[in-house]
């Protein structure tokens, strides 16, 4: 193992221990060992010492900076580092090297400015990247005018819906009413008030609604609703109803037929607000001099439009002889100042310009829907309503009942028409057929047909005879057709025609489509249209479509039409209320 070596050893740098004992270190196979627990403590402390002191020195070198190291500095335009001390010498010295680096700097901004200025004098003053974006935009035109999407832009804007006209009725704001102030109980010492529930509301369905909201048998005044009370009506009202109706049938052949229907027009004060709510009927005053509407909506209301007049809203007058929607209506072609009108609330009345009344004819519970004249001097009625009955009723038997009442053994009679000439045949559109009736042999109950036009798969909304002859039946159909049945020799099984497809599903807020006869024309007739854009359109028997009538005022769907009886003039209600017409503008108003 070799000799044991002793050496006295003084650690910190020649720095003696204070020991008693002595201090030996025995070096053996690279080990140290103490023989003294004194000497080992006072080691371990001045190690400690030699390391904090080492730290230290490291942290100062390391916050030294170093002046001879290379600093790295931004390519960009270098700072001169903040001063705390203002020294008036080096602002001078600043300010003295701004202005030599812009001394310098001018000669080259000079030289762009004249290169710029030679662009637009070469190029009609434009530069170089101007016309390179004019360039690209001619491009980008050329490309869009090749895939037609300007003029399809063009066409999204012409199918857009057009802002419904404000002229006729006016809404009416409604009038707040002014409350006291709430105060609380609690915070007034003051006990809480006993309040008792409210009575139930009635249901639209219970049986007693009809009589609650129906008004009183007998006589009403017509007072128009939107005008202020005492009004009058006008003067010239009375004069335009009492106007002779000119009854010329012009006898036009189907090409000067179609040249009268594109000469009609409508423009902006072509449609007003007639009535406040949905259109369920409209007609014609059959005078010519001017043209004079009316309208029925849902809530019983029927609204006259005098086209051109200034009294009223804009020629409106609007008056609520029923409430319940008006099914239908029609003026007395023998008495022009009178209109009648059947209500779904069971009442048949006569406005009568002449009295300024609105007569009580024909009453009952509720459910009428239709009527038709069965007299050349419009006494007599044929009267439908929804429990498949039909009632004949005499204007000139006192009272307000019905001669004789009549059941078809159908659900209801959703529409009648008289024929034209032979007064004693009436079509009924009943639930899914048509049945042509003589009234001579009607019975109580279970009357039978003369004969049936079938083919009809869905509910009919409507069945009319041609107006001169009655040799044609037109029918509306919910299975999304129109139909022509030959009825010049009545039999069992009268002669399917034509069957024009039409699109009839309106939904549940629109009015039924009623295809209807110009009665001007004998085999030609309008129904409106669920095409967008919207539209009305005119058929002949033949299934041939004549003319479709559009407008950038017509944006709506126009479920209720009909022709002037004299004048070439068209009608369209829709939903809201407003009425539309096209007329020639050479006849004037």
């Amino acid at each position: 193992m070799g000799g044991i070596c002793y050496k006295t050893y003084t650690p910190c740098g020649g720095k003696q221990f204070a020991s008693s004992s002595s201090v030996n270190v025995k070096v053996h196979s690279c080990a140290i060992s103490f023989n003294s627990w004194d000497l080992f403590t006072q080691f371990t402390e001045c190690k400690d010492m030699s390391t904090r002191q080492t730290k230290r020195e490291a942290t100062m070198k390391y916050l030294t900076p170093d002046t001879n190291a290379t600093v790295r500095r931004s390519s960009r335009r270098a700072v001169a580092p903040k001063r705390l001390d203002f020294s008036p010498d080096m602002a001078d010295e600043t300010v003295a090297k701004k202005k030599a680096k812009t001394k310098k700097e001018m000669p080259e901004k000079k030289r762009i400015k004249d290169e710029d200025e030679l662009d637009q004098t070469n190029d009609g003053g434009l530069s170089a990247y101007e016309l390179e974006r004019l360039e690209n935009i001619k491009k980008n035109q050329a490309f869009l005018s090749s895939i037609n999407l300007l003029q399809a832009r063009e066409d999204l804007h012409q199918t857009t819906r057009p802002k419904p006209s404000q002229r006729g009725l006016r809404p009416q704001s409604a009038v707040k009413e002014a409350l006291p102030p709430r105060k609380s109980l609690r915070l007034q010492n003051k006990p809480a008030e006993k309040l008792t529930l409210p009575k139930e509301p009635i249901d639209s369905l219970h049986p007693d609604l009809a009589r609650i909201l129906k008004k009183p048998s007998g006589a009403l005044h017509m007072n128009p609703i939107n005008q202020e009370g005492g009004f009058k009506l006008p003067p010239e009202l009375r004069q335009l109803c009492s106007e002779d109706s000119k009854e010329e049938q012009m006898k036009l052949d189907l090409k000067e037929y179609i040249s009268a229907l594109k000469s009609l027009k409508m423009g902006e004060d072509d449609v007003v607000k007639v009535v406040k709510d949905r259109i369920f009927s409209a007609a014609f005053h059959p005078c010519s001099s001017s043209l004079l509407l009316a309208a029925g909506d849902k809530w019983g209301k029927i609204g006259l439009w005098n086209m051109g007049a200034e009294w009223g809203d804009d020629g409106v007058l609007l008056f609520e002889p029923h409430s319940r929607p008006v099914g239908s209506m029609a003026f007395s072609r023998c008495h022009p100042n009178q209109l009648l009108s059947a209500s779904y609330d069971g009442s048949l009345r006569c406005m009568d310009v002449e009295k300024a009344v609105f007569d009580d004819v024909y009453d009952i519970d509720d459910g009428l829907k239709t009527f038709a004249f069965m007299s050349h001097d419009c006494s007599t009625l044929l009267v439908g309503n929804w429990f498949g009955e039909v009632a004949i009723v005499d204007r000139r038997t006192p009272g307000n009942s019905h001669e004789s009442l009549h059941s078809l053994n159908t659900k209801a009679v959703r529409c009648v028409d008289v024929h034209p000439l032979q007064m004693q045949y009436f079509v009924a559109a009943e639930s899914r057929t048509v049945g042509i009736y003589d009234c001579r042999y009607l019975k109580k109950t279970q009357s039978k047909a003369v004969a049936h036009l079938n083919g009809h798969a869905l509910t009919i909304t409507s069945a009319y005879f041609s107006p001169c002859t009655g040799n044609r039946v037109l029918t509306s159909c919910l299975d999304n057709h129109i139909r022509i049945y030959d009825t010049s020799s009545l039999t069992a099984e009268t002669p399917l025609i034509k069957s024009i497809s039409h699109d009839m599903q309106t939904g549940r807020w629109l009015s039924k489509l009623s295809a209807v006869w110009d009665p001007k024309q004998e085999d030609c007739f309008v129904v409106g249209s669920m095409k967008r854009p919207r539209r009305v359109e005119v058929f002949h028997e033949s299934g041939r479509l004549l003319h479709s009538f559009m407008d950038e005022n017509l944006g709506t769907v126009l479920s209720v039409t009909a022709f002037h009886p004299t004048r070439n003039a068209l009608l369209g209600g829709n939903s809201s209320g407003r009425m539309h017409v096209f007329h020639s503008w050479n006849e004037g108003q």
